[in-house]
């Protein structure tokens, strides 16, 4: 016992000198000495005839313990007042207030020295803790590395997202202005058309209107001239017998040939109606279907090594020539392809949008749109 340490002699004086531990549950054998009940128990386990001291040797032909309460509450006093305060980060251990310095594999749980030479850990291996901190930690930092790496390609699919919906919607907004644009010429084009249906509809009322004022003239001159001749009629027939038959017959002769003859056109253009409705503009229509529908390209026109998309409204230049079907209109040749639609009359224009892999590609596509252009009737 070292008497210059009282702490460390009363430590050894509260410990069993079986587990090394702090005293659970004390007890005095026959020799006087103490011990914790189950390691002297499991000590005796396999004794029959003589119960020998651990410490003095001492035997006994029969276990007698007995419990020893005084120092059990010493005990307890000791576990309170802590014997041996941690430094600084340190951990003691519970039962026997030392530092845990060790980590029992097995367990996987920090023990002190006390422990290590203890009944429970004596079998088990056991390492430094520092040491087996920095083995778990250099696992949790691979997983940490793993899950570094698994935000960081969940940050590139979370950027590239973000990316491609910007560029659809700069897609949608792009078709937006063009809708609006579409529209706004497709009103002017409507206000152009009104404006000219308007204008004819004027130019008929004033027509009618002249008409009827040329007709009206027309028909009463005939009426003024036809009154004229009942007049004189009349007054003929009021002339003597003898005055009256003198001219008679000439008159009737003349009145004869008047009701033979063909009677005048009194109402010049009678064959058209002024007042019917104008003919069906189809004009109108066929502008407005014009454009809603854009320049398609014609596949059976297309040179082997053009590629058209589905809708025919791209084309792309290969080095390679595809398989076509024979035709006698496509080119062979010419590195061509001509445009499905056809127009009598009117203006008409495209815009092509050229995205060459070199210049010798663009060239091509340009003089192809030119020669679209040119062969439209």
């Amino acid at each position: 016992m070292d008497e210059d340490n009282p702490a460390e002699s009363f430590q050894d004086e509260a410990s069993c000198s079986l587990c090394l531990g702090f005293f659970q549950d004390p007890v005095s054998i026959h020799c006087g000495h103490n011990f914790c009940r189950a390691c002297i128990t499991r000590c005796w386990e396999e004794e029959e005839e003589s119960f020998p001291c651990p410490r003095c040797k001492a035997t006994a032909t029969q276990p007698n313990l007995r419990p020893n309460r005084e120092l059990a509450k010493i005990i307890e006093i000791a576990k309170r007042l802590s014997l041996r305060a941690p430094s600084a980060g340190e951990r003691l251990c519970e039962r026997h207030r030392e530092v845990l310095k060790l980590f029992c594999e097995e367990d996987q749980a920090p023990i002190c020295l006390v422990c290590r030479e203890s009944h429970a850990h004596r079998q088990h291996a056991a390492v430094p803790i520092e040491e087996a901190a920095e083995e778990q930690k250099e696992k949790i930092q691979a997983h940490v590395q793993i899950l570094k790496e698994k935000k960081e390609k969940l940050q590139g699919l979370k950027e590239a997202e973000e990316g491609k919906s910007l560029e659809f919607l700069e897609k949608v907004q792009q078709e937006r202005q063009k809708v609006v644009l579409d529209i706004k010429e497709l009103q002017q084009l409507v206000e152009q058309q009104e404006r000219l249906l308007l204008g004819r509809l004027e130019k008929l009322d004033q027509e009618i209107v002249r008409r009827k004022e040329e007709n009206v003239a027309k028909l009463l001159e005939e009426i003024s001239s036809i009154s004229e001749q009942i007049r004189e009629l009349e007054e003929k027939c009021q002339q003597p017998p003898c005055e009256f038959l003198q001219d008679s017959r000439d008159i009737l002769s003349r009145l004869e040939n008047e009701k033979s003859q063909k009677a005048p056109e009194i109402l010049p253009g009678a064959e058209e109606n002024p007042t019917s409705p104008p003919q069906k503009n189809t004009s109108l229509k066929e502008t407005l279907m014009q454009f809603r529908e854009s320049l398609t390209l014609d596949p059976d026109t297309a040179h082997p090594r053009l590629v058209l998309s589905e809708d025919h409204r791209c084309v792309r230049w290969e080095e390679a020539r595809h398989p076509v079907p024979d035709n006698p209109k496509r080119f062979d040749s010419s590195r061509c392809v001509l445009g499905c639609q056809g127009f009598n009359a009117g203006r008409h224009y495209w815009e092509v949008e050229v995205k060459p892999e070199d210049s010798e590609t663009a060239c091509q596509v340009s003089w192809n749109h030119a020669l679209i252009k040119h062969t439209m009737p």
